[in-house]
């Protein structure tokens, strides 16, 4: 999966690497439910999980030029009965990184994936309420809003309200599939 900036592959192992350096940064997990003091360990184990479970896929975002390792998707909840998923974490790790497009660029290469190759009908994503870099690309890249989670993630002990967006197969190609 690939634009002129960026391509996606899937996770390897090497990439825990890039995935607890990252997930140690203020700017990376300020607004994900992830606990401060996350290891090398965690990114192992959680990589490790999501690779022996069939309903979860991780993939890494790189830059085309040099094949920089830039960033995480990580889906869950992949129902091939209902045809659905979750894209439970998406982001662009450093701040070099960020505001360049690479984030929609991203995130509309996996829904193509997610519609078209894997023929999912529905996808849906949350995101902390004060995240509203979020809300501003799921609302551009064509996702609805459904609501407000009350207390649905819990981030360091804390419980957080988290909005829950969606798209359906039909919305992904009249915005993106011509």
């Amino acid at each position: 999966m690939d634009t002129k900036n960026i391509f996606i592959r899937e996770s390897i192992f090497d990439d825990c690497s890039y995935f607890a350096k990252w997930e140690i940064l203020p700017s990376v997990t300020e607004f994900f439910t992830m606990d401060e003091g996350r290891t090398y360990e965690d990114s192992v184990v959680e990589f490790i999980d999501c690779k022996q479970d069939p309903t979860k896929m991780m993939y890494t975002i790189c830059l085309r030029e040099g094949s920089i390792p830039i960033g995480k998707i990580y889906m869950t909840r992949i129902n091939k009965k209902y045809d659905s998923l979750d894209i439970t974490r998406i982001y662009i790790a450093e701040n070099q990184n960020r505001d360049k497009g690479y984030g929609y660029e991203a995130l509309k290469l996996i829904l193509n994936h997610a519609f078209i190759s894997m023929h999912m009908e529905r996808v849906t994503l949350d995101y902390m309420t004060a995240n509203k870099k979020a809300e501003h690309l799921y609302e551009k890249i064509g996702f609805t809003r459904e609501g407000t989670m009350r207390n649905s993630g819990k981030k360091d002990g804390k419980y957080v309200d988290l909005i829950l967006m969606s798209m359906l197969r039909s919305e992904f190609y009249e915005k993106h599939i011509r």
